[in-house]
This record gives structure tokens, C-alpha cells and sequence, in this order.
């Protein structure tokens, strides 16, 4: 009988090197998608960027932003063929941990109302909504608000 192990999953961080990588991802998933520049930004401004990697395959990753004692997941985002399978669940669980790490209290994002896996995820965390944003989403018609939420981070569910 033979063994067959599974591909190692690793959370790493991730810089400029790996934007390429996490363009081809966004431009799958969103029909509006971060730029070149909004993940250069980002990770010049000192942002954490992490990614999770199965046998060197980009699945997913973060962008979070901490300010003071104050979190805000700034993109999340799994690749579309790995979607359903947990990584976006370990990868706002380690979002989750890195903000409480850096000595964050709360974790803030934004949503659109439209995207209910989204949604779903982020309520299953624990995550409330606190308010909405107007028109603050581009969309084919217009505009599409945004759902303000905020996770407490006294204790990290993953």
C-alpha cells in the first residue's frame, strides 16, 4: 500500500514580486479588479500581503492595512478553481491573527451587498455590520454600495 501525502498548504508573505501572480487571480474573480499599482502601492506603504501557497501554487491571498489599535482587510481573494475548498476561511482567520498581532482591537472591511459567499464567510467569523458606504463600488449600472463591517479581535475563530 502506498502513501500519497497531500500538498503542503503554506501562509507566506508576499511583495512585489508576487503581484503578477496575484493580478492573474484578481482579474478572474472581480469584475473590477485592483490594479498593478493598487497592490504596488500597498505593499510599498508597508501593508501585509500574505498569500497561501499549495506545492507553490498561489491560492489566495490578503491585504491588510494597521493603524493604531484599528485593522482593515483591504482585498481578500481566492482563486476562482480553488474557491469552495476552506482557503478563503484560513486566510481570514490568519488576517485575523496577523491584525491581532500587531496589536489591532478590530478588523474593519468592506463587502458588496451582491456577494453573498462573501457575506457568509465574514458572518461565520463573527463579523457585524456597522454601517454602508454609498456608491462605493464601481458596477456595470452605476455604482453598488458597500457593507461596513467590523470583527472585534478579542478572540480569533479559524
Amino acid at each position: 500500500m502506498s502513501a500519497v501525502l497531500a500538498p503542503r498548504v503554506e501562509m507566506v508573505p508576499l511583495g512585489h514580486g508576487d503581484i503578477d501572480e496575484m493580478i492573474e487571480i484578481e482579474n478572474r474573480v472581480y469584475p473590477f479588479p485592483w490594479t498593478h499599482g493598487n497592490f504596488a502601492d500597498s505593499i510599498s506603504s508597508g501593508y501585509s500581503a500574505c498569500g497561501c501557497r499549495i506545492a507553490g501554487e498561489l491560492v489566495g491571498y490578503f491585504v491588510l492595512m494597521v493603524v493604531l489599535d484599528e485593522a482593515h482587510l483591504l482585498n481578500i481573494s481566492v482563486a476562482e478553481k480553488r474557491q469552495g475548498m476552506g482557503f478563503g476561511a484560513r486566510l481570514l482567520g490568519h488576517a485575523m491573527t496577523t491584525a491581532r498581532q500587531a496589536g489591532a482591537g478590530s478588523l474593519l472591511l468592506e463587502v458588496r451587498p451582491s456577494n453573498s459567499k462573501a457575506l457568509q464567510l465574514y458572518r461565520h467569523f463573527g463579523f457585524q455590520q456597522i454601517g454602508v458606504r454609498r456608491d462605493y463600488y464601481p458596477a456595470a449600472q452605476g455604482a453598488e454600495d458597500a457593507l461596513v463591517m467590523r470583527r472585534l479581535l478579542t478572540r480569533v475563530l479559524v
